[in-house]
C-alpha cells in the first residue's frame, strides 16, 4: 500500500549503506520520498545511490556520517538542512549487537554500543528536533528491539542500549506531543541482515532462530507505511511482542524459560 503523505517528503535514513537501513531507503523511493543516506561507507552509499536513482524519479543525497563521532552529526544536519531545506522524517536506524556474557564481553564493544545505539541516536535527534519544534510538524522513527522489552542471556549489553532508546523514545514522544511531531519506537525481533555476522560470532544463535527471522523488506515496508502517521510502535512479529507481555507478567517463569532457550547465543 502507498504511503501518498511522504511523496517528496525529505527521509533521512542513518545505518543506511546496507541492512534493514538500506531496505527502507527503498521503500521510501517507492513512494517516492526524497533520500538523505547516512552510513560510515560512502562507497556503499553511493552504489545505492545509483540503484535508486536508476528506478525510481526522487532524489537521493549521501552522507558519510559515523554516528559514534558524536561531535561531527551537528555540521553534518546543518548541511543537509542548508542543501534539503527540510526534513520530514528521520530514521534513526544505526546500530550494532555484540552478543557475549557479561564476563567475556570487551568494554570496547560496550563503548561501541553505546556510543551508536544509544548516544548517537540521541545526537541525531537532537539535530533535528528543534527544526521540527519551529515547523510543529515532522517523525521521528527509532529503530529499538524486542530486546528492549525483554532482555536475554548474553546481550546484556545490547539489551541495556535498546532499553535506553526504549526509555529515550517514550518520553521524547510526551516532549514532542505538543508540537505535533511524531514519534515512534519500532521493536522487531531478529531480522535477516548482516546484523548476526557482528553480534552472534560462534553462528549458534543464528541457526537456532532463523526460522522466525522476520525478512528485512517486509519489515521495511511496515516502517514506510507508518511514516508520518502518529503511532507509538511497531513489534514485529507480534507474538513475541506477546512474550514480552508475558515477561511483564510473570517474569521469574520466562526469565526460568529464557535459561534454557536462550543461553545457546
Amino acid at each position: 500500500m502507498a504511503n501518498k503523505r511522504i511523496r517528496k517528503k525529505t527521509i533521512v535514513i542513518t545505518g543506511a549503506s546496507g541492512g534493514l537501513g538500506e531496505k527502507i531507503a527503498f521503500a521510501a523511493a517507492k513512494n517516492e520520498a526524497n533520500l538523505v543516506l547516512l552510513a560510515r561507507s560512502l562507497g556503499k552509499l553511493e552504489k545505492i545511490k545509483a540503484e535508486i536513482e536508476a528506478a525510481y524519479q526522487v532524489s537521493c543525497l549521501t552522507v558519510r556520517c559515523d554516528v559514534a563521532e558524536h561531535g561531527k552529526i551537528p555540521a553534518v544536519f546543518e548541511s543537509i538542512y542548508n542543501r534539503c531545506g527540510q526534513i520530514d522524517v528521520l530514521v534513526n536506524n544505526a546500530g550494532f549487537g555484540v552478543f557475549d556474557e557479561v564476563q567475556d564481553i570487551r568494554m570496547e564493544d560496550v563503548r561501541g554500543m553505546f556510543d551508536v545505539n544509544v548516544i548517537g541516536l540521541i545526537a541525531c535527534t537532537k539535530a533535528v528536533v528543534p527544526h521540527m519544534q519551529k515547523n510543529r510538524a515532522g517523525h521521528i522513527i527509532n529503530i529499538a528491539s524486542q530486546a528492549a522489552k525483554m532482555a536475554t542471556p548474553k546481550s546484556s549489553v545490547y539489551a541495556a542500549s535498546k532499553f535506553a532508546v526504549r526509555g529515550f523514545t517514550d518520553s521524547l514522544r510526551m516532549e514532542m506531543a505538543r508540537f505535533g511531531v511524531y514519534v515512534t519506537a519500532v521493536h522487531p525481533g531478529p531480522v535477516a541482515t548482516g546484523f548476526f555476522d557482528i553480534a552472534d560470532r560462534s553462528g549458534t544463535y543464528r541457526k537456532n532462530i532463523e526460522k522466525w527471522m522476520l525478512d528485512p523488506e517486509k519489515l521495511a515496508e511496515k516502517i514506510t507505511d507508518t511514516m508520518l502517521v502518529n503511532r507509538r510502535e511497531i513489534n514485529a512479529p507480534k507474538w513475541m511482542n506477546a512474550s514480552a507481555t508475558i515477561h511483564a507478567l510473570f517474569p521469574g517463569l520466562v526469565e526460568r524459560l529464557g535459561r534454557q532457550a536462550f543461553f545457546k547465543k
